[in-house]
């Protein structure tokens, strides 16, 4: 997991805000052996939840589900508290105009289909049979982050590795990992749509088939800049697709200050970010169905 204590720190000692939650590291490829897919992330020192050992020990608890879970049978249940539903009201009640102003229309229709309560984080195991029954794409729990090969290539399989905790109440905005708000609003409701489903397969079949360490990473920025940051054009305006910017209300607001450049897969393969910050360039293309048919030609050659 990526460390971001340094840059948490420095924004508390200057009373500036912590960023909204936009990280989610997994498609960053490192040089690092591949992780077991229950490899459990150890929370950081500066993390939110560090010191509320309540906190601590319900993410055991959920992390230890996800340890005990057997592929293909019934997804059991988090227990969330109250506390914890409140955090997705919250973060809810942020999302709900974001979505309505910025998100793209493909995005709306999937949204609609797994039709997400305001007042209560949905379990894993409703959200992934209304999933599976649309695209065949299952959501399958992870006690924590797993190697980025790992994930992505499970994407290949039509599996996609979730994790069940959310965010630490004191921090509803921010969260130093991505947590289920981002699982199931992001990428969750995109898999709720037949062909950004396709897309992810793609990708992670894209990902078995390449070994050299240059080319996996220029594949992942391309992941990061289309599935995780993508943004397309929309009778006029720009909207997002991207998981990270639709599980973020601070992502999209901050999306219209980025830098639009056009959809270019060549230039994208050779662009740097920083996943710690807000997205200062955005690759935008001219329509869904550009952009699907773009990614689809790139990823079948």
């Amino acid at each position: 997991m990526l460390d971001i204590s340094d840059d948490i720190m420095t924004r508390r000692e200057s009373n500036q805000p912590l960023l909204s939650d936009h990280v989610d590291t997994r498609p960053v490829i490192a040089d690092e052996e591949i992780a077991d897919r229950n490899t459990i992330v150890q929370l950081d020192p500066d993390h939110p939840g560090f010191r509320d050992p309540e906190y601590r020990a319900r993410r055991n608890q959920i992390a230890q589900l996800a340890v005990n879970y057997t592929p293909g049978d019934e997804i059991p249940d988090a227990p969330y508290t109250r506390e914890e539903h409140e955090v997705w009201r919250t973060i809810w009640a942020a999302l709900q105009p974001a979505h309505q102003k910025y998100a793209c229309a493909e995005y709306v229709a999937a949204l609609k289909r797994l039709s997400f309560a305001p007042d209560r984080i949905p379990q894993l195991r409703e959200v992934n049979e209304k999933v599976q029954a649309i695209s065949g794409f299952r959501l399958e729990p992870v006690a924590g982050l797993v190697q980025p090969r790992v994930f992505l290539e499970n994407l290949a399989n039509g599996v996609f590795l979730c994790t069940q905790y959310i965010r630490h109440h004191s921090t509803p905005l921010y969260t130093p990992e991505p947590d289920v708000v981002h699982e199931i609003v992001g990428h969750g409701v995109t898999l709720a749509s037949e062909q950004l489903a396709e897309l992810n397969r793609m990708f992670g079949r894209a990902v078995k088939q390449t070994t050299q360490p240059e080319a996996l990473e220029q594949l992942s920025r391309i992941y990061w800049f289309t599935i995780e940051f993508g943004v397309l054009r929309e009778n006029g305006e720009v909207k997002a697709y991207g998981t990270g910017l639709l599980s973020s209300a601070g992502e999209l607001k901050e999306m219209r200050e980025a830098n639009l450049r056009p959809l270019d897969l060549d230039a994208i393969s050779h662009q740097e970010y920083d996943p710690t910050h807000y997205q200062p360039v955005l690759f935008c293309a001219a329509s869904f169905e550009g952009m699907y048919q773009t990614l689809r030609d790139f990823l079948v050659r």
